[in-house]
């Protein structure tokens, strides 16, 4: 095995190692541009307000300073609307991904009738909309305004996950498997729950970070069919923190006060973009491995 190894090192080429050189010079620009601006977030959310403000924050944190997240921490609506989310995330996201899979598999199964119209009209509803206006009046006729359904139920499919989910089950689900489950008496559901779910550990994880994603990011429809506080997500609840801010900072007169508002109302823009990404960065890793393989399966043709 060592000598294959170092056989394939003197075969390479000097042109193998410009463009490996240049493969990670790319690669690392790259990376600089993606990790800059987390870093400037994060330093400029613990770094001093004045220093925020006239710009002397680069890449690290200049007086660090806690005073930002303290002010987000006494917001007594910050842990309502962080447990809120919680539970949109959660429950939301299992309710898309049991509907999702629900769906996907019988639309890959060969032997569904008129498997083509189902899937056309699922594909419909992605050209047409019916519009806010209509959508509020029927969220209102099936009683979900104000309640915590409204903000799981209307969006508890997404076509375009549906589509993902049905080329996963046709491409990596030989039809083998179906028929020796079969001609042993398995059901339908029991070969979904024994056979499918089982080997499509990929294609779930992938689901659920999408779904979670909407979820956890989601404040346009909590902003439509909420009234009460007591069910506002985190994002309603921050974007009520920061709107609140920037108006208490409107209606004082004092020159140095007022300058004071205004650079802890910079400071509080970036701690609440890190406040409200912590999550998803905590859960991504988890399921990091299983989203590239899903992803790509997934987005295949056949």
């Amino acid at each position: 095995m060592a000598t294959s190894v170092a056989g394939r090192r003197m075969r390479e080429t000097a042109g193998d190692r410009v463009f490996n050189v240049a493969n990670y010079v790319i690669l690392a620009i790259f990376l600089l541009i993606i990790l800059y601006p987390l870093v400037f977030i994060v330093s400029s959310s613990i770094s001093d307000p004045t220093a925020v403000t006239s710009g002397q924050v680069w890449l690290w944190p200049v007086n660090p300073t806690l005073i930002a997240y303290s002010r987000i921490l006494r917001e007594p609506a910050l842990i309502q609307g962080f447990l809120n989310s919680l539970f949109y995330t959660g429950v939301g996201t299992a309710i898309n991904v049991v509907l999702t899979i629900l769906a996907g598999y019988p639309l890959s199964r060969k032997d569904l009738p008129w498997r083509g119209g189902i899937l056309f009209l699922f594909f419909f509803t992605t050209l047409f909309n019916g519009g806010l206006i209509p959508t509020y009046i029927v969220v209102g006729e099936l009683g979900l305004l104000n309640t915590r359904w409204a903000m799981i139920l209307p969006s508890a499919l997404a076509v375009w996950n549906l589509i993902i989910t049905r080329t996963y089950f046709q491409t990596s689900l030989p039809d083998e498997l179906l028929e020796a489950a079969q001609l042993d008496g398995c059901s339908d559901f029991r070969f979904l729950w024994d056979v499918v779910l089982p080997l499509s550990g990929p294609i779930v994880a992938v689901n659920a970070l999408f779904y979670a994603v909407a979820h956890w990011n989601g404040y346009f429809d909590a902003l439509i069919y909420l009234t009460n506080p007591d069910l506002y997500p985190l994002q309603l609840v921050l974007r009520s923190i920061l709107v609140q801010n920037q108006t208490n900072l409107h209606m004082t007169g004092d020159i140095q006060t007022q300058l004071m508002r205004e650079n802890l109302a910079d400071l509080l823009k970036y701690a609440l973009i890190v406040v409200s990404s912590i999550p998803l960065l905590l859960v991504y890793p988890f399921v990091q491995r299983h989203f590239v393989k899903g992803a790509l399966i997934g987005s295949l043709k056949r």
